[in-house]
């Protein structure tokens, strides 16, 4: 069995990740500095003999260098994530995005331990070139509007990884995720899906920024799981970039019905301006829709569930959240 370091493993992604690995028997190390992740979501892993956790950060180079060599991989999903966060800490967010990366990358050089690097859909930027392809342009927006820093953070992380495999021989697999939702999804950094559901089982206004004509395409995080394993167990995807997602669309406000009637909630729905919710000119892409036939070649992957198991999933989570 191999023993998988994961960076960010006590984020939304990553202890869903952990769990997937340890009940394959696999060993598990996470190292999380709890700035977006929490330790709620790995509490119930810290009793398992083949998990263990590290809180600090990934620019500790020299712990970080000592866990990469203890490991068999690593999945790197530390990350500055939510647009909320993003808009509102840019430095941050670069710094941690390709400051971080940089440092995994040379730490897993050392001992050539293959890198699996979690990138984003907003790395496509402003295309309009639907579905996104893994090979198509990306277009970037002025640097005078702070949520591009987070497109182009990630895509100079995986400018960074390819050159790595290129010039040093690292191994490394490129995922870019489409908008995942799930159980211990939080909402703090502006996660639509559980602000909608916590909104409408509290019986508050449910928000939707913008005119909320804008589509998403949203994937189970146990889809995405699964891909993940599979994609870092395939030595063919290795030196390769991969959408990861659902070509299902749902417009936000469709998503926001949908959340008050499957709660039965009483709750209104109101929109607020970009402009109020982040800052003045920012900018949202009209629809993020993923080409997915890179990836399902590669690992035969296919959403198992849809936009109403997800709603089931995240509402069941949530109303236990708010009786505890």
């Amino acid at each position: 069995m191999a023993h998988y370091l994961i960076t960010g493993g006590a984020g939304f992604i990553g202890c869903h990740l952990s769990e997937a690995l340890l009940n394959q028997g696999h060993h598990v190390t996470v190292i999380d500095d709890l700035s977006t992740g929490s330790i709620h979501n790995i509490e119930h892993l810290k009793n398992q003999k083949k998990f263990r956790y590290v809180i600090d950060t990934i620019t500790n180079r020299s712990l970080l260098s000592e866990l990469v060599d203890g490991c068999t991989a690593v999945y790197h999903l530390a990350a500055a994530v939510g647009v909320k966060l993003i808009v509102e800490s840019p430095v941050r967010t670069i710094e941690t995005n390709i400051r971080g990366t940089e440092l995994v990358l040379e730490c897993a050089n050392k001992k050539k331990r293959p890198v699996l690097v979690a990138s984003t859909s907003e790395v496509y930027g402003k295309s309009t070139k639907f579905p996104f392809r893994e090979d198509g342009d990306l277009v970037m927006g002025s640097t005078s509007k702070g949520r591009w820093s987070y497109a182009c953070s990630k895509a100079l992380d995986e400018f960074l990884a390819l050159a790595f495999m290129k010039e040093k021989q690292l191994p490394v697999v490129i995922v870019r995720l489409f908008n995942t939702v799930g159980p211990k999804q939080t909402g703090q950094y502006g996660m639509v899906v559980p602000n909608f559901v916590r909104q409408a089982l509290l019986g508050h206004t449910i928000t939707v920024y913008g005119d909320g004509k804008q589509s998403r395409c949203f994937t189970h995080v146990s889809d995405v799981v699964g891909a993940l394993i599979k994609l870092m167990q395939k030595p063919q995807a290795l030196g390769q970039v991969f959408n990861i997602g659902s070509q299902s669309e749902i417009s936000i406000n469709d998503l926001a019905k949908l959340v008050k009637s499957m709660t039965k909630s009483s709750s209104a729905i109101s929109h607020i301006p970009y402009s109020r919710a982040y800052e003045e000119g920012f900018e949202d892409m009209p629809r993020r829709v993923p080409d997915l036939t890179k990836v399902r070649k590669m690992v035969g992957y296919r959403p198992t569930k849809n936009i109403r198991d997800i709603l089931n999933d995240v509402i069941e989570f949530e109303r236990t959240r708010l009786t505890v």
